[in-house]
């Protein structure tokens, strides 16, 4: 029979702390708000989106035309999603000041209705939320997680797209640069 031994121990409480300093990091870490990647749709027209607004009338993105438009892909159990909403709020109100400020869109993706009026009954938010209830409007612009911004111009062209957490501030000075760039 062997005797256990006794370097186990001290070799499991190693393997704990590092999992546990990592889960720490992780945890702590900022997501970047710059992080984009590469897109067949860039400088393209924006993909067909129909959907259906909250208060049941019909969304086509198609009819957006003449608008900045940012549209967010958005669920509400998804964590970054929830940590990007109040800059969300911020950014719309902004835009909202603006004679030409962008109309902003979330697409609920994969989500139940119930669980998006809660949440934007106790978080705030006005703007018009579309069900994307095939999943159509995700595939149709690639999307394979939340959250995820795209910012279309006034043509009906694809010019911005983020597939992580956004700011206020960060997502006003892309869509300034974009109007500017696209003048």
């Amino acid at each position: 029979m062997t005797r256990p031994s006794r370097l186990a121990p001290f070799v499991a409480l190693a393997v704990a702390v590092v999992v546990a300093g990592l889960f720490v990091v992780l945890a702590g870490s900022e997501p970047s708000t710059d992080e984009s990647a590469e897109t067949p749709l860039m400088d393209e027209p924006a993909p067909e989106a129909i959907g259906e607004l909250a208060d049941g009338s019909p969304f086509e993105l198609a009819r957006r035309k003449g608008d900045w438009v940012v549209v967010n892909f958005f669920q509400s159990s998804c964590v970054p999603c929830q940590q990007e909403h109040p800059d969300l709020v911020d950014f719309v109100s902004q835009q909202d000041e603006l004679a030409d400020g962008a109309k902003f869109y979330t697409v609920v993706y994969d989500d139940d209705r119930e669980n998006v009026d809660e949440f934007f009954a106790s978080e705030g938010g006005d703007w018009p939320v579309v069900y994307d209830e095939d999943g159509s409007i995700a595939v149709a612009f690639g999307v394979s997680k939340v959250p995820e911004t795209w910012i279309i111009d006034p043509n009906g062209i694809v010019r911005g797209r983020v597939i992580s957490r956004v700011t206020a501030d960060f997502l006003s000075a892309q869509l300034q640069a974009l109007r500017e760039r696209y003048a």
